[in-house]
């Protein structure tokens, strides 16, 4: 049975404004009105189970969770098979820790190797193996059917065009050109 309320549900937190103040001091936060309280947890709801749908897909299918298999997609699709470790984890937007993690994971399934870099001593490429590739083929048919499913296929196209621009301006908006920005593959 779910108890939990409906995304779009009037039970109000006390921790939200039901009515959003234009005019807020520097100290007030600036609560949520309730529309976008419950646009923020709809989203929530929505973005956690879409997450769960596909590792539960990946790892029925392959063993492995979504991020490794965006990895491995990542990889595919670079020239040679081969990305630097710093790109990787700037493309996935994760810690180079994570991304290290997760890597010494793909080759220990014999999916992934690394190669030093020979221009720089510190460096490291992630190098997609044939066998990776393969896990990925054979894959990639079951990820697309759930990700159509649970997402594009119950879209419009103008959906589909209006989600696309929101995730851009959401990405770009986290993502700041300046020096010294506080980005996940930068730590």
């Amino acid at each position: 049975m779910n108890t939990a309320p409906a995304p779009d549900s009037t039970e109000v937190s006390p921790y939200v404004s039901t009515e959003a103040s234009p005019e807020v001091s520097p100290e007030e936060p600036r609560w949520l009105s309730d529309e976008e309280q419950r646009v923020w947890r709809t989203y929530l709801q929505a973005t956690t189970l879409l997450e769960d749908h596909l590792d539960r897909q990946l790892q029925r299918d392959a063993g492995m969770p979504h991020i490794y298999y965006g990895l491995l997609v990542k990889l595919a699709d670079s020239p040679q098979r081969r990305l630097r470790m710093t790109e990787l984890a700037m493309y996935a937007k994760i810690t180079r820790s994570r991304l290290s993690h997760a890597v010494a994971r793909l080759e220990k399934s014999g999916w992934v190797r690394r190669e030093n870099c020979p221009s720089d001593k510190r460096g490291q490429f992630a190098v997609l193996t044939d066998e990776g590739l393969a896990v990925l083929e054979r894959t990639a048919p079951g990820h697309v059917t759930a990700v159509r499913g649970a997402l594009f296929d119950r879209l419009t196209p103008q959906q589909r065009k209006s989600l696309g621009e929101i995730m851009r301006i959401v990405a770009e908006g986290l993502e700041p050109d300046e020096a010294g920005a506080d980005l996940p593959w930068l730590r």
